[in-house]
């Protein structure tokens, strides 16, 4: 009897440090977890604040241009570079060669009655633009007679209007080359596409990708570059237009100043 109550004793003690044993165990394990989780929290949020910040559209096209190949879309860049470089030079040439042809008309009439035509020919010298070139050929004409300076104020107008129009083919020469290099670098991507799938026997989008993709980036660089070129050619041509159009109003203001001031 006394050999039983020993064994429950020794039993329900063992039993009690059993279970205080695995609650303990129970404990550590969840505290690892809560741990375990935080750390994975705070490596999270580490990731998140060190992960880079989107590309920017600068570093996206640099991106595109070194996918689509440094030797068509080099050269369509150089059609930009260059075709921009006209462009900017003809802007501010065609602005400077812009004059109020109102303000000289008055000032050289005013002048021709005043001082006669050495006065009228200091205010064109002393004035920028083609009008007030064009006014000084006619003006210089004047002794030999209104005939004569018409004849003057037309063939210089022509030699005017030729400076106006400097260069301006050039770039409609790269708005039309750039996206024929682009469909150029189109079709040699796509025989390279048709290369690899016949030395590879197999028609594998991953053999395709790579041919076509370099073949639509060229194709998109040469049409963003020639509707660049297009913006500026339509402005250059519409302001060597205007600059026309009052050289020409000019001239017959002028010739019937001319007129007036013989009688």
């Amino acid at each position: 009897m006394k050999r039983f109550l020993s064994l429950l004793v020794i039993t329900a003690v063992f039993i009690s440090n059993y279970t205080l044993y695995a609650q303990d165990e129970v404990a550590v394990e969840e505290e690892i977890m809560q741990e375990e989780v935080m750390q994975e929290e705070v490596m999270q949020e580490e990731v998140m604040v060190e992960e880079p910040a989107a590309a920017n559209f600068t570093q996206e096209l640099k991106n595109r241009f070194i996918e689509g190949g440094p030797g068509f879309m080099g050269i369509v860049l150089a059609c930009l570079i260059f075709g921009l470089a006209i462009a900017i030079e003809r802007i501010i040439y065609l602005n400077l060669a812009t004059t109020n042809t109102q303000k000289l008309t008055e000032e050289v009439e005013s002048a021709l009655k005043s001082g006669g035509t050495e006065a009228a020919k200091e205010v064109c010298r002393n004035t920028s633009g083609p009008v007030a070139s064009i006014f000084y050929q006619g003006l210089d004409r004047a002794s030999d007679g209104v005939e004569s300076a018409e004849k003057a104020v037309v063939a210089y107008g022509g030699v005017q209007m030729g400076q106006l129009e400097k260069n301006v083919s050039w770039i409609s020469l790269f708005i039309a080359l750039a996206p024929m290099l682009g469909f150029m670098g189109t079709v040699i991507g796509m025989i390279q596409a048709f290369d690899k799938i016949q030395a590879a026997g197999d028609m594998q989008p991953s053999l395709v990708a790579g041919g076509i993709k370099v073949a639509l980036l060229t194709t998109v660089f040469g049409l963003v570059v020639a509707i660049i070129l297009q913006v500026f050619y339509n402005y250059i041509v519409a302001k060597i237009d205007s600059i026309v159009n009052d050289m020409e109003d000019a001239s017959i203001t002028l010739i019937d100043i001319l007129v007036a001031h013989k009688k």
